[in-house]
């Protein structure tokens, strides 16, 4: 039988400090009926002064092991999907290793922005496919505040920060549709967009982080046709209907987004997973952090077929099938 690589726990991580849509009034001109009507976003989790990017994936990661019953030494490997890390190098994924307990396994970060999770995702899947690990921590973390320029209202009101984690285990099953586990994974990019969306600073072009610039109504046209495309690579891939699929959870830019590509691939609104009114747009988290909280509420239950999707900077984009 072929190895197939199942999500076996989640966990989630938001930060205690909440900015609100009122509160952002007072920092920048906005208003909270501005923010929502255009983003469908209530508030947003800002770290901590001195809290890390590795801190908050640690903490989603000791949530996704107490899910499983499973220990740190029980892990072989992790990836950190992250545009923010704590520092130029050593990786994230290693710090979170160190914080963990761990002493063995591989560690590494995936950088793709908002679609970090799915590459992040789908290089795991991969490497227990090819019998490298049988269990690993896929993590999203994201300290996106670091980066935002508190003046731009075109930005600074859409992002928040957080961490999503979940724990794949290698395991046989049959080919086709009905496997539990992950399905297909459909990875994208065109750099040609790069200057849509992206930070004017980095380590070779300035020595600094630089802050987030977005031209917001193209990376909208793109988002909404390059996700619907990558829904569309998933369910012919798999010869699977809308119908078929029990969740579309997205990435959690803004509503709008949102029901664009829902409506655009074919989903009704009540088969998409939204969570982006709690937590604004978190990046490489936005997907796990959602799932989570879908799968800990009861909206998800296990043997329901999901749909992610994202699009990030560069731009990035893809799409994973997977039965929980």
């Amino acid at each position: 039988m072929p190895t197939y690589t199942r999500i076996i726990a989640t966990g989630s991580y938001l930060p205690e400090k909440i900015l609100t849509n009122k509160e952002l009034e007072s920092i920048v001109d906005t208003t909270d009926e501005w923010i929502y009507q255009r983003s469908g976003i209530r508030q947003r989790h800002i770290a901590a002064d001195g809290e890390l990017t590795s801190d908050m994936a640690i903490k989603a990661a000791h949530k996704a092991l107490e899910q499983a019953g499973l220990k740190p030494s029980d892990i072989d490997g992790i990836i950190v999907a992250t545009t923010t890390p704590d520092r130029t190098f050593p990786s994230t994924a290693v710090i979170v290793q160190a914080g963990l307990g761990m002493s063995a396994g591989l560690a590494f970060d995936v950088q793709a922005v908002c679609a970090g999770f799915i590459y992040a995702l789908s290089t795991a899947d991969g490497l227990m496919r090819a019998g490298q690990a049988k269990r690993m921590l896929v993590i999203g973390a994201e300290k996106i505040s670091a980066i935002l320029n508190w003046e731009d209202r075109a930005t600074c009101v859409l992002f928040g920060d957080g961490a999503g984690a979940v724990i794949l285990e290698a395991h046989e099953g049959q080919e086709g549709a009905q496997s539990d586990g992950i399905l297909s994974t459909h990875l994208y990019a065109d750099g040609s967009f790069k200057d849509i969306l992206y930070t004017d600073g980095g380590v070779s072009l300035n020595g600094i982080s630089g802050h987030i610039i977005m031209h917001g109504r193209e990376v909208f046209k793109q988002a909404v046709n390059l996700m619907s495309d990558a829904v569309t690579a998933a369910l012919e891939h798999n010869n699977l209907q809308v119908s078929d699929v029990d969740w579309l959870i997205p990435h959690q830019a803004n509503i709008r987004i949102i029901e664009s590509t829902a409506r655009k691939s074919g989903f009704s609104m009540e088969n998409v997973v939204v969570t982006v009114h709690n937590h604004g747009n978190t990046s490489a988290a936005s997907i796990p952090l959602a799932l989570d909280e879908a799968i800990r509420s009861g909206q998800v239950k296990k043997g329901q077929l999901a749909l992610f999707e994202a699009l990030g900077g560069g731009l990035t984009w893809g799409s994973a099938l997977v039965r929980l």
